[in-house]
């Protein structure tokens, strides 16, 4: 795509600029543009005026934020201007959705158009270019701008259950939502570590319910706790006031009330809901829980009274009712759930749990409304008008849509911003994972897996923000912040308008608002990024330093020293054919921007050799190809790159060829534990040796207790000389009960191959 100038920040062909040093940083990005030459100064005498009554929060919402950001009062009209207006149209742009907008700044004034929807978005664009300006004076450029969202659900979520926020902040997260355009809001209500809505009807709910007896502290892995009684509700009076507030922001409100699983917080209220009937505690750890609702008619009727009190709640289309997780163990034991399968003729307790949710469907649909849940729902058969939150990769909503049920796309490989964001070393504790925010932004949420008819129902995507890890307020915006924005454009912006350096290069320019609202955003936007690449010359393997050119230059050290704008300048990836340790950061005038980055590589007799699997890696895990078994890098733990393969309920079966006979004394390969993440290492791990790469010969044998440190099997051999070298890795099996995931197939992870 041509850019014109770096000073102009919209380098998209579709859209026509002066070449005057216009600054704007709007995001998302809208679809249509035409920039021009001429001013219009808003100042204290502008006037407000609206065309319509239904406008007047309107009004009153852009003024409010007019005079806190900008120390501008402006004062309404009732009359139509012809001169220095800020005027809101209501008017229904023809053959476009109800959040299409007009927005355009003449020297006259500023005219924004459309249904009230879209006219609140208009606002957030004119707000964004008011707050790119510098000093007292708001000198806005004349600007022409056609824009409509491309998805229906552009949503955010957040779990208060791990953690409880209060709503002052669940207010200033609406506010997020609202300035991205974003317009759903994912609010998880009820889990096993805390029951978080009043419930009139049963009010231990909350009295016993909110509250645990302590929490989970540090890693999952470290199985430490506290003794602080930790919780929180809201009253019904204050969902009310969120409720009212989200939606003069255009947001609706999508409550989640967690069935039949993660109920343990509710059990601990009322163990009359549970197969056993025994008093339990709300749970203070992480993790999934056995004792989940009994199927009987009675649980059944609890969870209808308490849908009665959040339908009337919440009014939108949508009730989450989760689904995820659901152990099957208390149901195989109860008597209860073993005669409703009988004399429903079911086959097994997937079944059993479809039974529940289409029970629960059916009266939520009686009641006008419709349920959503995890992909879980559709093992025993897909309730008949459920739509689908496809967070277990991708498969379930491709799945759904085929079936001809709406979907939300949510995959946990790129919608998770609860997972790390940047090295672990600099970052905060957390769940595990990797996404980072080129990642985000490079999302579609549209499988290719789909036709154009089931394309339809793919309503948009999601950002998820669970918060085992997550304690408070600073840490749920650094986490969501700037990820939220990238998943913004990806949602709103038209694929052949998105452009990932032109949004790095507004988002440097907002970072100044969200400065200016004191926010608490992760500056990832700096850091340098680290390829290994060997498609320059198969034969050598080169390192590659990647960053936005438009943020400053790149400077690197090789011994170890910390490096400056006086450092080597990176100009060309730097060939790799030996152990390298290289120190980089990015400078801009003098200055470094973001933390350095620091990167080490060993070459052994593995690195840049040709692989051949017996069952590829999984496409969610498989970015770098088998290529990253033998590329010099090592995975990161917690797994916070994209240095691993995986393989779900497979083996790991990986011949490497290395071009001659050679000797060597040890074999390496690493694995990956995140039990919490359905990750487990392997059963053991078995080596064989070929010269002919045909018959192979089994040399040993290593079992999981012995690997080093938890995570590597490494082959202590004596003086070995072969050409081929397999090895197989045996998948754990199914998840035990009682951990994340039970009854799944266990994924197997792996990173590095050494041979030395």
């Amino acid at each position: 795509m041509k850019r014109l100038s770096i000073y102009i920040l919209f380098f998209i062909s579709q859209f026509i600029f002066s070449q005057s040093k216009i600054e704007l940083s709007l995001i998302p990005l809208p679809n249509k543009c035409i920039l021009q030459k001429e001013e219009f100064r808003l100042s204290k005498s502008t006037l407000l005026f609206s065309n319509n009554k239904r406008l007047a929060k309107h009004v009153a919402y852009f003024a409010e934020q007019l005079k806190k950001n900008n120390r501008i009062d402006l004062i309404e009209s009732k009359t139509g201007l012809k001169n220095n207006f800020v005027q809101f149209e209501l008017n229904k742009l023809p053959n476009k959705s109800a959040e299409s907008y007009h927005l355009s700044i003449s020297q006259k004034g500023v005219l924004i158009s459309g249904d009230t929807s879209g006219i609140f978005y208009g606002i957030q664009t004119l707000l964004q270019i008011i707050n790119d300006q510098k000093g007292n004076k708001i000198i806005l450029p004349c600007i022409e701008i056609e824009d409509e969202p491309r998805f229906n659900w552009r949503g955010m979520h957040l779990d208060v259950c791990r953690h409880f926020f209060p709503i002052s902040f669940v207010k200033r997260y609406i506010d997020f939502l609202a300035m991205y355009k974003l317009n759903t809001f994912h609010w998880h209500l009820t889990e096993d570590q805390g029951w978080r809505i009043e419930i009139k009807k049963y009010p231990l709910l909350t009295e016993v319910g909110a509250f645990r007896k302590g929490s989970m502290i540090g890693a999952y892995s470290e199985t430490k706790f506290d003794t602080i009684r930790y919780g929180g509700y809201y009253t019904q009076e204050e969902i009310k006031e969120v409720v009212k507030y989200a939606q003069e922001r255009q947001i609706t409100i999508v409550p989640e009330i967690e069935m039949p699983g993660h109920s343990q917080a509710a059990i601990a209220a009322y163990p009359w809901l549970s197969c056993s009937g025994k008093k339990q505690e709300v749970a203070k750890g992480w993790g999934v829980f056995e004792d989940v609702y009994c199927t009987k008619d009675s649980t059944l009727q609890f969870l209808k009274d308490v849908l009665d009190e959040v339908l009337t709640l919440f009014p939108g289309k949508y009730i989450h009712i989760g689904g995820d997780e659901c152990p099957k163990t208390r149901w195989k034991q109860c008597v209860q759930c073993q005669s409703i399968i009988k004399k429903e003729n079911l086959k097994d307790e997937h079944e059993l749990q479809s039974y529940f949710i289409k029970r629960i469907e059916n009266y939520v649909n009686s009641k006008g409304r419709q349920i959503i849940g995890w992909d879980e729902i559709l093992e025993g058969g897909l309730a008949p008008n459920a739509a689908v939150m496809s967070w277990r990769g991708e498969e379930g909503g491709i799945a759904a849509a085929k079936q001809k049920h709406n979907v939300v796309m949510s995959p946990g490989t790129h919608c998770y911003f609860d997972h790390y964001q940047a090295a672990p070393a600099d970052e905060p504790l957390a769940i595990g994972g990797y996404t980072p925010l080129d990642k985000v932004y490079a999302y579609e949420p549209i499988p290719k897996e789909l036709n154009l008819d089931e394309q339809k129902y793919i309503m948009g995507a999601q950002g998820n923000v669970w918060t085992e890890y997550i304690l408070n307020e600073k840490q749920v915006e650094y986490m969501s912040m700037p990820r939220m924005a990238a998943l913004a454009e990806v949602l709103w912006t038209q694929p052949e308008t998105k452009d990932e350096t032109n949004f790095l290069t507004r988002l440097e320019k907002h970072f100044l608002l969200l400065d200016k609202m004191n926010v608490n955003y992760a500056k990832v936007l700096y850091q340098i990024g680290v390829k290994i690449r060997n498609d320059l010359n198969p034969q050598s393997l080169f390192l590659e330093l990647i960053a936005n050119k438009y943020l400053g230059d790149i400077h690197y050290t090789l011994d170890g020293s910390e490096p400056n704008y006086l450092s080597k300048k990176y100009t060309e990836p730097l060939i790799l054919n030996n152990d390298i340790s290289i120190k980089c950061a990015l400078f801009k005038e003098k200055e470094q921007k973001g933390k350095t980055t620091t990167k080490q590589y060993q070459v052994n007799k593995a690195t840049n050799k040709k692989l051949s699997f017996k069952t590829e890696p999984s496409k969610y895990y498989n970015k770098g190809g088998g290529f990253v078994l033998v590329n010099s890098e090592s995975g990161k733990v917690p797994r916070v790159n994209e240095q691993w393969l995986g393989w779900s309920g497979d083996d790991l079966e990986v011949t490497i060829d290395m071009e001659r006979i050679q000797e060597f004394n040890t074999v390496e390969i690493g694995f990956l534990k995140e039990e919490l993440n359905w990750i487990y290492l392997p059963k053991e791990a078995v080596l064989f040796v070929s010269d002919d790469g045909n018959n192979f010969k089994e040399i040993k044998s290593i079992e999981q207790k012995d690997f080093l440190n938890e995570r590597t099997a490494v082959f202590n051999l004596n003086n070995i000389k072969t050409q081929f070298v397999k090895i197989l890795a045996k998948n754990n099996g199914k998840i035990k009960t009682g951990m994340p995931g039970a009854g799944e197939d266990a994924w197997l992870f792996s990173d590095e191959i050494k041979i030395k």
